[in-house]
C-alpha cells in the first residue's frame, strides 16, 4: 500500500484528470469535425517552449507553461486568420500554422544554446508522469495528514485547477456548444455568438493541453482529445450518453494504461516497465479500434474519417 501511494497514486490521479478533461473537450472538437486542432495546439508549443528557455534561461515549469500558453495564443489567431483572410478551409489553415510554427521551434533549438538541453523531449512529447513521487504518501493516514498533502506534486493542483474551469466552461456554455456544434448558422441567427464560443473552446482547448504538457507530454493529451471522444460518437447518437461513454473511456484509458505500463511486463516475467503516457495513449487507441469495429453506431465511422 505505502508503494502505491507513493509512487502510483499522483501520476495515476493526474493522468485520469488529464484523460478526462481532455476526453470532455474533444467530444466538441470532434462533433465539429477540428480534432487535429488538438494535434496543433500540442505540437506548436515548442517554439514557446524554446523561447521562454532563451529569455529566462531557465526551464522551470511556469516559464515553461507561459511559453507554451502564448504559443499557443498565437497559433489560434494564425488559424483563424489564415482561414478567414486567406479564404480557405481550416483543415487548410491549421495545416500551414502546424508546419510553420513547429520548424521555427526546431530551428530555435539549432541555432541556440536551448539545443543542449532536450526540452523538446521532456516538455513536449513524454512528460514527465513516472516521476511524480508523493514522498510523504506513507499510508492513508497521509490522505488526512494536512502537512503530507501540502507536499503533494504541484502539478496535481494545477491539473485539477484547470479540470474544474474546463468544467464550469462546459456546463456555462452548454447549449451555446451544442448549437455551435450542430448548426452554427442557426446559432447565428438566434445571437448564440458561435464564432466566439468557439474561439473559447479553442482557448480551453490550448489550456488543457498546456496544463497537461509538463506532467504527460503530448502524446497523451492528443490520444485523450480524439480516442474517447470519437469512440464515444461510435457508441451513441444521443449527446449526454456520448459525454458520458468519452469520461467512461478516458478513466479506463488512464487506469488500465498506467497499471500495464508499470506492471504489464512484471506480470509476464519481464523486469522492465514502458512509459505510462505512451500506454495510456495506446490502451484509449485500442478501446476506439474496438469501437470502429463493434460499436452500435460504427456505420457512422465516417465521423472520425472528416473529424
Amino acid at each position: 500500500m505505502s508503494d502505491f501511494m507513493m509512487f502510483s497514486l499522483a501520476p495515476m490521479t493526474v493522468a485520469i484528470i488529464i484523460s478526462m478533461t481532455c476526453a470532455l473537450l474533444g467530444n466538441f472538437l470532434v462533433l465539429r469535425r477540428q480534432s487535429l486542432i488538438s494535434d496543433a495546439i500540442s505540437h506548436v508549443a515548442l517554439p514557446g517552449i524554446v523561447a521562454s528557455f532563451l529569455l529566462t534561461g531557465t526551464i522551470a515549469s511556469t516559464a515553461m507553461m507561459l511559453g507554451a500558453g502564448v504559443s499557443a495564443l498565437v497559433t489560434v489567431a494564425m488559424i483563424d486568420a489564415i482561414r478567414r483572410f486567406g479564404r480557405v478551409e481550416i483543415s487548410a489553415a491549421m495545416g500551414v500554422t502546424f508546419t510553420s510554427l513547429f520548424a521555427l521551434g526546431v530551428l530555435l533549438l539549432e541555432v541556440s544554446q536551448a539545443s543542449g538541453v532536450h526540452i523538446d523531449v521532456q516538455h513536449a512529447l513524454y512528460g514527465n508522469l513516472e516521476s511524480l513521487i508523493w514522498f510523504e504518501g506513507v499510508g492513508l493516514s497521509s490522505l488526512v495528514d494536512p502537512a503530507a498533502l501540502a507536499t503533494l506534486p504541484p502539478q496535481l493542483a494545477r491539473v485539477g485547477v484547470v479540470a474544474l474551469v474546463v468544467l464550469v466552461f462546459v456546463v456555462v456554455f452548454r447549449r451555446h456548444l451544442i448549437l455551435g456544434s450542430f448548426d452554427s448558422e442557426f446559432a447565428a441567427s438566434i445571437r448564440a455568438r458561435p464564432a466566439l464560443v468557439d474561439l473559447l473552446l479553442v482557448t480551453m482547448v490550448a489550456v488543457a493541453a498546456i496544463a497537461a504538457f509538463e506532467a504527460v507530454g503530448s502524446i497523451i493529451v492528443i490520444a485523450m482529445f480524439i480516442c474517447p471522444a470519437a469512440a464515444a460518437r461510435l457508441m451513441t447518437n444521443h449527446l449526454g450518453k456520448q459525454l458520458a461513454w468519452s469520461q467512461l473511456f478516458a478513466l479506463i484509458s488512464a487506469v488500465v494504461g498506467y497499471w500495464l505500463a508499470g506492471y504489464g511486463l512484471i506480470a509476464l516475467g519481464l523486469d522492465m516497465s514502458l512509459s505510462a503516457a505512451g500506454m495510456i495513449a495506446t490502451v484509449a487507441g485500442l478501446i476506439l479500434l474496438l469501437t470502429c469495429l463493434w460499436g452500435p453506431q460504427r456505420r457512422g465511422r465516417a465521423v472520425l474519417a472528416n473529424a
